[in-house]
């Protein structure tokens, strides 16, 4: 059975906006794991781990857009390989990227080299020097 997810996050704690967008998009709010960020140390993201955790393949997860799903480019890019690499389908409300098209597919299979580029990076370039 196919479960439809949805995770919202903004770093001065207001989520109105997007847990409006998530609904719009028919996304049950029982069903939306969210994060408030603050300027402090922890960086833990408790319901995007939670999210990560919880679905499984076949789910849906929605966002509002797809920098919601890390702190930098390889962070997001590393989620959206996760989520991809597990059957999960993920829809970008903002940026139009779903997985279950063949377009969204290719999308975040870019993302997915991208990840892997910036951790080999660092390295090949050590490895020139």
């Amino acid at each position: 059975m196919t479960v439809t997810l949805g995770y919202a996050t903004a770093a001065n704690g207001d989520l109105d906006e997007q847990l409006a967008e998530l609904a719009a998009a028919g996304v049950d709010p029982r069903r939306i794991f969210t994060d408030k960020t603050t300027g402090s140390v922890d960086k833990t993201r408790a319901g995007l781990v939670a999210l990560l955790s919880y679905a499984r393949g076949g789910d849906v997860v929605v966002v509002a857009a797809i920098e919601r799903l890390g702190r930098s480019a390889a962070e997001v890019a590393q989620t959206v390989a996760d989520l991809t690499g597990r059957g999960i389908t993920l829809r970008c409300l903002r940026n139009g990227l779903d997985t279950a098209t063949s377009t969204g597919r290719v999308v975040a299979r870019i993302l997915t080299d991208l990840a892997a580029l910036d951790v080999a990076g660092p390295a090949e370039t050590a490895h020139r020097a």
